[in-house]
């Protein structure tokens, strides 16, 4: 049974920093994207930035670009999400996912495969 756990989410004020983690078992994604999406109350889900594993070639959305920055742990199966310079606005509910396969849009929601349960980031202003 393949999971992802998400932790790391808090309460923090604009211009703070935080770090979210996922962890995964039950299966490799050797050819895979892990990516974090989030969800802010009555907006649809949105991507926020992906990386390639194994490959190590990232993607982020505009709204995070130069203020997050995702990377991953092979031997430990974990895939990390630095936030730093947080604002109002990153406050959301975020999602860790994994795709199987490379190729595609990795902005696709439904392309992914596995998803965690959430982690909640609140930043006040």
């Amino acid at each position: 049974q393949v999971q992802l756990v998400e932790s790391g989410g808090g309460l923090v004020q604009t211009g703070n920093s935080l770090r979210l983690n996922c962890t995964f078992s039950g299966r490799t994604f050797g050819n895979g994207i892990m990516a974090w999406f989030r969800q802010a109350p009555g907006k649809e889900r949105e991507f926020v930035a992906a990386v390639r594993w194994g490959h190590g070639t990232t993607y982020y959305a505009d709204s995070v670009k130069g203020r997050f920055t995702i990377s991953g742990d092979n031997a430990e199966n974990t895939v990390n999400l630095q936030m730093t310079n947080l604002k109002p606005e990153d406050t959301a509910v975020y999602y860790c996912a994994a795709r199987i396969y490379y190729g595609g849009r990795h902005a696709y929601i439904p392309d992914y495969n596995y998803w965690g349960q959430g982690t909640q980031v609140t930043v006040s202003k």
